[in-house]
């Protein structure tokens, strides 16, 4: 297992994960590739020979504040550590000391497993 920045080759294996987890707003080619080469993105995606087995998509400005925006593993993949290595792989290049993100439900475990604080969040939506 390996962890590389996301580049174009990447795509088709970065979109069948999101699929597989029914992320409607991640299924244009042209979307997901705009939002993983944005400046202030890290986008990661953790191999197993050629083929996707995860990644991690961070929003950072690289001075005080990172948000862990997406991360995902191949369900057939969980807990073989493959999301601790990305987040520790984002924690690596954008050099800060902590990291912001909303869980989803089923997320909460994995999340609660790494060095954390709980502090409340909200996602707003335009009126």
């Amino acid at each position: 297992m390996r962890i590389d920045t996301f580049t174009t080759a990447h795509l088709t294996g970065v979109m069948a994960l999101c699929a597989a987890e029914n992320w409607p707003s991640w299924s244009d080619p042209e979307t997901v590739t705009r939002a993983l080469t944005a400046p202030g993105v890290i986008a990661l995606v953790a191999l197993d020979g050629e083929t996707v087995a995860g990644f991690a998509h961070a929003l950072t400005d690289g001075v005080t504040t990172a948000y862990l925006a997406t991360l995902v593993t191949a369900a057939d993949r969980r807990g073989q550590g493959i999301g601790k290595r990305l987040v520790a792989a984002v924690f690596d290049r954008c050099g800060l000391s902590r990291m912001d993100l909303l869980a989803e439900d089923d997320s909460v475990g994995f999340y609660a497993s790494l060095t954390h604080r709980v502090k409340p969040g909200f996602r707003i939506y335009p009126d």
